[in-house]
């Protein structure tokens, strides 16, 4: 259930989510728009600012600003997303200052007052760890920002 939760996603992720599979996903194409671009071939960087916003199949992602670190086959490595990013799939929002999706590591990082939600269900921490491939999360706490979940019971 909390797993499920934590599908906060970037593009090209979640397991099974809806009718549309991760790999299905990844063929799709992505469109972003924002009020400026900055690609950076050698430093195999693209950086976008000013109300960006990202769409692919399902999945919006909304910040403030997305860099993007491409490898030498020009694969995605990483994606960056800083300030107010809200990411939205179906029933489930994901919402924090910081996002990073590791395409290495399979890992989607939400820090900045993370919170994920669906339907009713929200789970909050301090950071929000969501193991693509494994279809598991770990939301970890501090003294100042404890995880805190609310599950409510399945309809009947």
């Amino acid at each position: 259930m909390i797993a499920a939760l934590c599908l906060a996603t970037f593009p090209a992720l979640a397991a099974t989510v809806g009718n549309i599979s991760r790999i299905e996903r990844s063929a799709l194409p992505t469109t972003i728009k924002s009020n400026q671009m900055l690609a950076d071939n050698k430093g195999k960087t693209a950086v976008f600012s000013g109300d960006v916003v990202t769409r692919q199949g399902d999945i919006t992602i909304y910040s403030d600003k997305m860099t993007i670190n491409y490898g030498d086959k020009g694969d995605v490595e990483k994606v960056e997303a800083d300030g107010n990013v809200r990411i939205v799939q179906e029933n489930r929002v994901g919402m924090a200052s910081h996002a990073v999706y590791d395409s290495r590591n399979g890992l989607i990082i939400l820090t900045g007052n993370p919170k994920v939600m669906q339907g009713g269900d929200s789970i909050s921490g301090k950071t929000i760890i969501y193991y693509v491939d494994g279809d598991k999360s770990v939301v970890s706490g501090d003294a100042d920002s404890r995880v805190n979940a609310v599950i409510h019971p399945p309809a009947k």
